[in-house]
């Protein structure tokens, strides 16, 4: 016994000293369940990781990361971690900071893995390479408002009517082609419909505008990563043997160009991690594609799949009626949820009068909540399919006395008095940033006209000149009179100074010297109580800059710059107020509430009306109603209304077919009978079979009619379609007489032209 006991131990020696991490390789491995334990033992090779609801995804991913360091098969900087927001990538990075530093004494914390999300890291790859991608390394990266500003600018010079042809959805056709991999000859070359052609037209121009401001957009950050790496091979191998072990989180929600950014990277050394589940796919909207995932195994035939079924969030009863609802659905991974917490209160189920009995219903049951089980505002969310949906419930929690916060508003970042002071930050880092410097040339007021600016912009554009080369020797535009020249002349020599000063001051201190130069304070102190939280804006501002000013003053201003083109709404979702949350059921992913009211529960509301005689798309709500059960812990409230206006018109709507698809002996309902259940017509098999004429009676504007078609109304004439929402579609009438109107598609007296 003494013998083996003495091998053990000089094992265990020789172990530490050949190894630093490998005799404390296993002690983190005990905490993780079985799946959990298998999935962070799988080191080498693909692997896919199809994990549930609250089933501890991230601690066995990050244990996984930890695992590949301790047992020497990567060192830190061979490890790639990526994911889709800043909040998922801090958490990612604090866990396994938090393993390596506990369990290994040895750990170099200047040498930790890769860990953020798609766009910082393609960010991160085109910074060092920007020549190969036609950029300067101080190229800027535009948001939604920049990249809408820079194509209603496109579209102006063009002479195409914003009010006919919607910059959003030439933004977002653009943003579509761009996340297939699509450039503007691509898309032209696939173009059937007048909008189409026009929308590959205004690529090509917008294009040459990023380009000569020196800009990204957002969708570019991944797209560029992948023209690079496919037309410079010797960076791809760089990045492949710098990045040997890849590992996805949530890659259920990857879209094309994200997919093949990944297979790229993970060509070469086949070690390729993915972990995600197929039933909270729900961001399709947005291009994800839910085939990357349930696709998986044909693209990599040896990978290994691991199931994380046991969940720590939820009851029994909550995941079963989870469960009954998501296996209706044909594409998917199949999976069965279980957890220890046995039972659980049963759901309540209630088909109310209207939204207003829904809303005052709600309201008085987070009073009983509060009463009786002492829940505090933040254990509670209230859920909608759409925005429009908030202000009853707004209304009630007013009436009741309840601080509420709506996730969905206007964001930090995006409004106006701190979008005007980045714009100056980003003409310092970067002054052939023509958009910024448009928005902020006459703010505050320097006298500086449209006039004066569309003669600048003339100027700009005749001689292929950006606006801050122009600005540079405004003694050229001998168009303006002397004294415009010379205000102009002196606010560039501000940014002149300014830019001198970005060599030597951290972005705090050259953030507060711009705004007492340009008497900022003032500008937005009216003496209201709304001039004074403007201005409360850019104090915060100045203090998220703070944590920047531990660097070198050029890289503290493009570090900023960075993270605020990169920062996601739901990151800055804060917990400190005690205050009921209310949001969409797309923006609730990832979280987790004690309490969860899901509101409109009713057939055209949820599921969507647009979605009903599509599959595909009824399966992503069927996974949205997946994603709304499954983040309740304790409680879980479906509620309807038998009646609802919404946008504009009254709607008599039978309860969601998803409500059915619960077994009674986990609910209790009110308002509905029991065996009572409505029948839905299938959407699959008989679709094709049905007379043209009533599909399309039955049909949405979205779904009957598409930006640019012809149309002819029997009063108006024709007319061309400008926006679709829900049932209404807007159409621009071809006698000016009759201008731009709104109609009910199903009822207006509409053909299209063919």
């Amino acid at each position: 016994m003494n013998t083996i006991i003495l091998n053990s131990i000089l094992s265990c020696l020789a172990l530490f000293f050949d190894d630093e991490y490998g005799y404390l390789a296993m002690i983190f491995l005990d905490v993780l369940n079985k799946e959990q334990r298998e999935a962070a033992e799988t080191l080498t090779g693909p692997l896919l990781i199809v994990a549930g609801a609250g089933s501890g995804k991230t601690r066995a991913l990050t244990t996984r990361i930890a695992n590949l360091i301790a047992q020497g098969v990567a060192r830190p900087w061979q490890i790639l971690a990526v994911t889709f927001t800043n909040k998922a990538a801090k958490e990612m990075k604090t866990r396994v900071d938090k393993l390596l530093e506990k369990h290994f004494p040895g750990h170099d914390p200047k040498h930790t893995p890769t860990i953020g999300t798609f766009h910082s890291i393609c960010a991160r790859i085109l910074r060092s390479h920007p020549e190969l991608i036609g950029r300067e390394k101080s190229f800027v990266i535009y948001d939604d408002m920049d990249s809408e500003s820079l194509i209603k600018r496109v579209m102006k010079e063009k002479m195409i009517d914003d009010e006919r042809t919607k910059p959003r959805a030439v933004l977002g056709a653009i943003s579509n082609a761009k996340n297939r991999l699509k450039g503007p000859e691509q898309l032209r070359l696939t173009a059937s419909r007048s909008f189409d052609k026009t929308v590959a037209d205004l690529y090509i121009e917008y294009e040459k505008h990023l380009k000569q401001n020196n800009a990204l957009d957002f969708d570019d950050l991944l797209l560029c990563t992948v023209r690079l790496f496919q037309e410079h091979p010797e960076v791809l191998d760089h990045y492949q043997e710098k990045w040997r072990f890849i590992s996805v989180d949530e890659y259920q929600d990857t879209n094309h160009v994200q997919y093949v950014l990944t297979k790229l990277l993970a060509s070469k050394y086949r070690n390729l991690c993915v972990i995600g589940d197929s039933d909270q796919s729900i961001y399709g909207f947005r291009g994800a594609d839910i085939r990357n995932i349930l696709d998986f195994e044909k693209d990599y035939p040896e990978a290994k799949l691991i199931k994380l079924e046991q969940n720590y969030r939820s009851t029994q009863t909550i995941l079963d009626a989870a469960d009954a609802i998501i296996e209706k659905n044909k594409q998917r991974k199949s999976k069965k949820m279980w957890t220890e917490q046995k039972g659980g209160d049963p759901i309540q189920i209630w088909h109310l009068s209207s939204e207003y009995e829904e809303a005052e219903r709600i309201a008085t049951e987070i009073g009983r909540l509060r009463r009786e089980e002492e829940a505090t505002l933040n254990d509670i969310v209230i859920l909608y399919r759409t925005n429009a949906q908030s202000r009853v419930l707004e209304e009630a929690l007013l009436k009741a006395g309840y601080p509420y916060k709506v996730i969905g508003g206007v964001r930090f970042y995006a409004r106006k008095e701190v979008k005007d002071i980045l714009s100056y930050l980003r003409i310092i880092l970067n002054p052939n940033d023509t958009d910024s410097l448009l928005r902020i040339i006459n703010v505050p007021t320097r006298k500086i006209g449209g006039t004066t600016i569309h003669k600048l912009q003339e100027f700009a554009v005749g001689r292929s000149l950006t606006l801050g080369e122009v600005m540079k020797h405004i003694e050229m535009v001998t168009e303006l009179p002397e004294n415009t020249r010379d205000r102009l002349s002196k606010f560039w020599a501000q940014v002149e100074g300014w830019k001198e000063q970005s060599q030597k001051l951290p972005v705090s201190e050259l953030m507060e010297r711009i705004i007492k130069d340009i008497g900022f304070k003032v500008f937005l102190e009216d003496g209201t109580e709304e001039g004074e939280m403007r201005y409360e804006n850019i104090l915060e501002l100045v203090s998220v800059a703070t944590k920047y000013d531990g660097l070198e003053p050029v890289e503290s201003l493009s570090s900023f710059l960075e993270e605020v083109a990169l920062v996601a709404e739901t990151d800055k979702l804060m917990h400190e107020e005690d205050a009921i949350t209310l949001m969409t059921l797309h923006s609730v992913k990832g979280l987790e509430y004690s309490y969860v009211f899901i509101a409109g529960c009713e057939e055209n509301l949820f599921p969507h009306s647009r979605t009903l005689y599509n599959p595909e798309e009824l399966e992503e709500e069927r996974r949205l109603m997946y994603v709304g059960v499954t983040r309740a812990m304790e409680r879980l409230y479906l509620v309807a209304a038998k009646q609802r206006q919404i946008f504009g018109e009254y709607q008599h709507n039978p309860i969601s077919r998803f409500v059915h698809d619960i077994p009674e002996s986990l609910t209790e309902r009110e308002g509905m009978e029991k065996t009572k259940a409505y029948h839905y017509e299938p959407v699959v098999s008989e679709f094709d079979q049905r007379p043209k004429e009533e599909i399309l009676e039955r049909l949405t504007a979205e779904q009957k009619f598409k930006d640019g078609d012809r149309v002819r109304h029997a009063s108006f004439g024709e007319g061309i379609v400008v926006e679709r929402r829900g049932d209404l579609v807007t159409i621009a009438f071809k006698d000016k007489l009759w201008g731009i109107k709104k109609f009910a598609a199903n009822i207006a007296p509409l053909e299209k032209i063919v």
